[in-house]
């Protein structure tokens, strides 16, 4: 077995749609200039509200992504 080192970063990710597509929103994002991303933890949910309706979903999730040598 290999021994691995991960970085950590936080982000925010966000969608009109659901939790689900908020992550997907913010890995997808991040994916762009992070690479090998192996996990994600979402720390905290919430949401904008606007009418007396669900606006925005807001996420923020910790990414791992592996250092490489």
């Amino acid at each position: 077995m290999t021994d691995h080192t991960y970085g950590i970063s936080e982000i925010v990710g966000s969608s009109e749609t659901s939790i689900e597509d908020a992550i997907q929103n913010a890995i997808s994002n991040a994916s762009e200039n992070r690479r090998s991303i192996r996990w994600f933890e979402v720390v905290e949910t919430r949401g904008h509200v606007e009418d007396n309706r669900v606006k925005h979903y807001q996420v923020h999730i910790r990414l791992g992504y592996l250092i490489e040598d």
